[in-house]
């Protein structure tokens, strides 16, 4: 079973679900999704859907060890608690250690699934990779050594199997010394315990974060800048073979949208009985609390005669994974240009916003912009479209230097929403930073009742006025339909 194609069981998946990128995803328990930098694996038995990524703790950075969710439509996911938990005083998984980026994937050879992540100290000083194993796919995974590949530096890690001659790759950068800064593509062994060839290094581009798409035609690798925490615009180098030769790099998303505000990190090839869809899946980072970070899963879309790969964005899509069919979820526009504004919210003359203005000024709790929306009686998805700037330099740091390597940015606004004056239960909108003329946009599921609603948003009030982003107008979604398997 190849670590990239899907693999659909007899039984037992669900016709279609909605995936909503950047929201606050629940699992199955109403618990959050706390899985970050992972990636995928399908277990050999059921054909279920395994996520492995880095859980985050409240309050901690690193050392959380490596959660473990299943799926069978890749919106439903069910906890399975920690695969690598964290053992104290160890030397490469105690909770002050680096733990990040895990793969998954099983040999053949040993008859078990091979987890590898990026290893570390604290301080990142000494760059390996970490291997553990397990009989089950879900674990509890088996610590077996962190080392050094081919005795290179190895920072952020990502892995990909081609699943038309079943070898097994690494990615992983070497570094942010002078002297590395490069990522190198490597072969694993024949029995997935470590890599034995270096199949092409990208020189000097200074990337992080692979990960690899391959169609029937090319071969797509997704790469980002580093700055730290904070987004920027990922670019894409397309090859016919692994060794090269590759293209330069390109964007996948319209420039200054920093890819959506996401870092790539893992990819998925979906081989439906009707079409086959390439999924983007990211990371949107908080660097204030990285457990509240959130997935942000794309559609992609491959122009083979030119080349070109772009990440999609959609508030909402319905995914079927075993057609492999993808649709855009449409909704209902209102503009801030006919909303309510109180306090000192008002409309700035914008060209690039709906009507040509866009709602700035919102404050605290005093100033408001409020829309008056239809609802359905039912939970729904809103999507705020927004423009936050703080990405710009403040204080000491130059005014348009957005992927200033060690620079300080404020990374989001918060606001406050409240639906139908509701101002005992609000809910808090993150919204990430764009750029000067750029529009991004934030979801939450709000209640709301059948007909005539209210939702009024201010800058969050708790102790301190926060304030919030410019605010071009918001996007109200049908309730999503009752499916099978529980609730995303």
């Amino acid at each position: 079973m190849h670590f990239t194609t899907l693999l659909l069981a007899a039984a037992g998946i669900a016709s279609a679900k909605w995936i909503v990128p950047g929201a606050r995803w629940l699992d199955t328990e109403g618990n959050i999704f706390n899985a970050h930098a992972g990636g995928l694996c399908i277990d050999r038995e059921s054909g279920k859907f395994y996520w492995f990524g880095e859980y985050k703790p409240e309050g901690q950075v690193e050392g959380g060890g490596i959660s473990v969710y299943s799926s069978d439509d890749l919106a439903t996911w069910e906890s399975h608690g920690l695969a690598l938990d964290t053992i104290e005083g160890h030397p490469w998984i105690s909770p002050d250690n680096v733990i990040q980026r895990p793969k998954v994937i099983y040999s053949e050879e040993t008859e078990k699934y091979h987890m590898w992540w990026h290893a570390d100290d604290a301080k990142y000083s000494s760059l390996l990779q970490g291997l553990a194993v397990s009989d089950s796919i879900a674990g509890p995974y088996t610590f077996v050594d962190a080392t050094a590949p081919m005795g290179n530096w190895s920072q952020d890690f990502g892995a990909f199997t081609d699943y038309k001659t079943g070898n097994s790759y690494a990615l992983y950068s070497n570094g942010d010394r002078l002297e590395g800064r490069d990522v190198y593509l490597s072969k694993f062994n024949s029995n997935l315990t470590s890599v034995d060839e270096v199949v092409f290094r990208f020189n000097k581009y200074d990337f992080e974060a692979p990960t690899i798409v391959q169609t029937e035609k090319s071969y797509y690798a997704l790469m980002s800048h580093k700055t730290g925490y904070r987004p920027n615009n990922v670019v894409a180098m397309r090859a016919d073979k692994l060794e090269g030769p590759w293209s330069q790099p390109f964007f996948v998303s319209p420039a200054y949208t920093r890819t959506f505000s996401t870092q790539s990190g893992f990819s998925w090839r979906i081989k439906g009985t009707k079409k086959t869809t390439y999924l983007y899946m990211g990371d949107q980072w908080d660097s204030v609390s990285l457990w509240e970070s959130r997935n942000v899963w794309l559609p992609i879309d491959i122009d083979e005669r030119e080349g070109s790969l772009q990440v999609l964005w959609h508030d909402i899509f319905d995914l079927n994974v075993k057609t492999g069919e993808w649709t855009p979820i449409k909704g209902k526009t209102y503009n801030s240009k006919n909303a309510k504004l109180a306090g000192d919210v008002w409309l700035q003359e914008a060209t690039f916003g709906a009507g040509n203005v866009i709602a700035t000024g919102i404050y605290g709790n005093e100033s408001t912009i409020t829309f008056e929306v239809e609802g359905q009686g039912q939970d729904q998805w809103v999507s705020f479209y927004h423009q936050n700037t703080d990405d710009m330099g403040f204080g000491d740091q130059p005014q348009g230097a957005p992927d200033r390597i060690g620079g300080s940015w404020q990374l989001r606004r918060i606001s406050s929403v409240a639906v139908n004056g509701d101002t005992e239960n609000v809910e808090t909108l993150y919204q990430r930073d764009s750029h000067k003329g750029i529009i991004l946009s934030s979801p939450l599921l709000l209640p709301l009742k059948k007909g005539k609603n209210t939702i009024t948003v201010g800058g969050l009030y708790n102790g301190v006025d926060h304030k919030g982003a410019d605010l071009d107008r918001i996007v109200v979604y049908p309730p999503e339909p009752k499916t099978k398997g529980g609730k995303n």
